[in-house]
């Protein structure tokens, strides 16, 4: 299977949330999280394409090209430093974006034990309404947040592991 990978943000243009005490950047674990879950797939025979980018349009034209099976997205999510957990976006319910993307948010919660959040709708978004194939974006955890961004330093492998299970599961 063909795997688009999209660490979001990037370090040029817009680094994406900023945890306010340590200075951690959203682009920075999307990145490190997308390069592991980049090498679980390609252990187990998936081709995989991963772009950090901040030109969308790059990156959707790039995925459609490209003929991907599905496109992850990868992000944090920040708040007012209290709000926590996972949740995974999808242009609309109902189709196999919304099956991706519960699967993969089950598998993270579960794995990590994150607040789950939830599968929710979000057609505005450039990466959910205009690729061609299953997309997911996923709020890994809040970066802003103390529980979440300790997660997010220390726990990378195991949300690639849990990202990995979810498309594995998909795919089944």
């Amino acid at each position: 299977m063909k795997i688009f990978i999209n660490p979001g943000h990037d370090i040029c243009l817009d680094s994406g949330a900023v945890n306010p005490v340590s200075g951690l950047k959203e682009c920075d674990v999307a990145l490190s999280i997308g390069e592991v879950l980049q090498k679980l797939l390609l252990s187990n025979n998936h081709q995989v394409y991963l772009l950090q980018s901040d030109n969308l349009a790059c990156v959707v034209t790039t995925a459609n090209s490209w003929q991907a099976d599905i496109f992850i997205s990868l992000h944090c999510n920040a708040a007012n430093r209290t709000a926590h957990g996972t949740e995974t976006l999808v242009y609309k319910y109902g189709g196999m974006a919304e099956r991706l993307a519960t699967l993969i948010q089950d598998s993270i919660v579960s794995s990590l034990g994150t607040t789950n959040r939830g599968v929710k709708e979000r057609p505005n978004l450039i990466v959910l309404n205009s690729t061609s194939m299953p997309a997911v974006l996923i709020e890994l955890a809040f970066i802003d947040q103390e529980d979440d961004v300790n997660k997010l330093i220390n726990c990378q492998e195991e949300f690639a592991l849990a990202i990995y299970q979810g498309v594995k599961n998909f795919f089944e």
